[in-house]
């Protein structure tokens, strides 16, 4: 035989709710405390819990008077209450779906100009290739820049045939930018921010 399950918070709730609407009474805590479990069936140990989420929620009303705490509900301003909260979450809602459409533009926006064509691919590969030889090229120049005299002497030829490299691979970027500029009417900042380009890529001094 299964065991029997409990009451859920939600049904909990709404049996509390009943006390009020069946009786339209004020009690104190104590009295719900004895009518909710024999009535209602929710356990003695959470009616104050449920009692109070209910007062959180503005369905049951809560006055102190004296050193006692007194509790009333009307079908009426339950019936506010759940409208209330209904309006609230419709508004969260509409809300969400507002920003889910402008956030959604936004990514259309973005997917423009990086189609994963084969061009495009070709060209970020032959990019990645520049950019790791203009790496490789200032690595090795800024490791000798403190060398000895006679060390950068030796160098200054193979400097300038670097040099030389970098400049014609930098020619080889502006002309892929180029022939992107005329492909897809791209502007500088738009293909500098899709090919990964640094604003100040140019040639070395």
């Amino acid at each position: 035989m299964s065991k029997k399950k409990g009451l859920s918070l939600e049904e909990k709730r709404t049996r509390m709710m009943e006390i009020f609407f069946e009786s339209k009474d004020v009690f104190q805590l104590k009295d719900i405390e004895k009518i909710a479990p024999k009535s209602k069936g929710i356990a003695p140990m959470t009616v104050k819990d449920v009692l109070q989420s209910l007062v959180d929620d503005n369905m049951v009303d809560c006055e102190r008077v004296g050193t006692s705490n007194y509790y009333w509900a009307f079908p009426s301003k339950a019936l506010n209450a759940r409208k209330h909260k209904l309006e609230e979450l419709q508004k969260q809602l509409s809300d969400a779906k507002q920003r889910k459409a402008t956030l959604q533009k936004v990514v259309e926006k973005a997917k423009v100009g990086r189609q994963d064509t084969k061009e495009r691919s070709s060209l970020l590969k032959e990019l990645k290739a520049l950019r790791e030889e203009r790496a490789q090229l200032q690595a090795e120049l800024d490791q000798y820049r403190e060398c000895d005299p006679q060390v950068v002497e030796d160098m200054r030829k193979s400097n300038a045939v670097a040099k030389e490299a970098i400049s014609r691979w930098t020619d080889n970027v502006f002309a892929i930018k180029s022939w992107t500029k005329k492909k897809f009417s791209f502007d500088d900042s738009r293909i500098n921010k899709a090919f990964g380009i640094p604003d100040d890529f140019d040639y070395m001094d």
